[in-house]
């Protein structure tokens, strides 16, 4: 069971980095229907094409942006786009289907059958988000509304960690003890917070193609934070400003680097279980990492393989601290004598 959960987690980071990659060619829009089971059959001649590429013509994003695109372009965009898909409905039979049979085998432990039953449905759910979101850019917009790429890319990233948290609890079975002292919980918790929230504020970036300004890193513009217009309300500012949504993107990236840096020193010195160090430090390595492979990003002005790089990163953060965040919550009676 934990490596089926195993599986899944590692499905969603590959449509997590394929989604991605569909984000950074422009391709999300290419395919304007949604056909959970039809649409699994890509278009098989001339005349499928030229009728896939007449509906593509139809939306804002052809009109204004890619007007001058041949068929044999379209396709490019449109592999991707349906890659994506697939993937996703791949995942849904990866999720509903074991879990069926598990729960036929009565495999599954009487204490993970909600949270198993719980996964098949936000995978569901999911797909659905991935339609709503397509759905906002195929009329009046040219992509898709930047808080539904939000949405979608956390609920993908909410399903990633309950698989590797649900695995866990599946590999080492019935808990053994109450977890760490509170403040060891509540800081590790902070950090899992923090670099969750980084992963979101990273979605708002990249749906208002904020990585194209401000090129210049440490300053914005020459300004520490450039001018912003209030004018248009608080919503519009914060979810649509392309320079305020970069500056919550840095200085939140500012505060995780530090927090991180001081965190995985404390543990280090601390802590006593060598898996748990493990992880801390692998930690404060990719943080560092990821830190410099955003300015990389930023310099090369969202150079594709810097923007996958980048996002790959944000994901390893995230399953580092699940991962760290389960050891301290699901310490045992031996962790809090050997540490406390």
């Amino acid at each position: 069971m934990a490596i089926w959960l195993s599986i899944v987690a590692a499905m969603v980071v590959l449509i997590v980095m394929v989604g991605g990659a569909t984000r950074l060619t422009g391709s999300g829009l290419s395919i304007t229907e949604w056909k959970p089971i039809h649409g699994v059959v890509p278009p098989l001649n001339d005349a499928q094409w030229a009728e896939e590429f007449t509906k593509y013509q139809q939306i804002p994003q052809y009109k204004q942006v890619n007007a001058n695109m041949s068929v044999e372009q379209f396709k490019f965009i449109f592999w991707w786009e349906w890659g994506h898909r697939l993937l996703g409905r791949l995942i849904g039979a990866a999720v509903l289907i074991p879990f069926i049979v598990f729960l036929f085998m009565q495999a599954i432990p009487q204490r993970l059958i909600w949270r198993c039953a719980l996964l098949v449905g936000l995978v569901g759910v999911q797909g659905t988000i991935g339609w709503w979101m397509v759905h906002s850019g195929l009329a009046n917009r040219i992509d898709v509304a930047p808080e539904r790429l939000m949405t979608h890319l956390s609920l993908a990233l909410v399903i990633m960690i309950f698989a590797i948290w649900t695995a866990n609890e599946a590999l080492h079975g019935q808990s053994r003890g109450h977890g760490a002292p509170g403040g060891w919980v509540a800081a590790v918790a902070g950090l899992f917070g923090l670099t969750f929230l980084q992963s979101m504020l990273g979605a708002l970036v990249a749906g208002n193609d904020a990585g194209l300004v401000y090129n210049d890193w440490p300053l914005m513009g020459g300004r520490i934070v450039p001018f912003v217009d209030y004018s248009k309300g608080l919503w519009h500012v914060f979810v649509h400003d392309q320079g305020m949504v970069q500056v919550l993107h840095r200085f939140n990236a500012y505060i995780l680097l530090l927090y991180a840096t001081a965190l995985v020193l404390w543990l280090w010195r601390r802590c006593l279980d060598d898996g748990m160090r493990l992880i801390a430090a692998a930690f404060g390595v990719l943080v560092w990492c990821q830190a410099a492979l955003g300015v990389a990003t930023l310099w090369t002005n969202v150079h594709i393989a810097f923007g996958l790089l980048h996002q790959l990163g944000a994901v390893g953060l995230l399953i580092l601290a699940t991962l760290l965040l389960w050891k301290v919550a699901r310490a045992d009676r031996d962790f809090r004598r050997r540490n406390f």
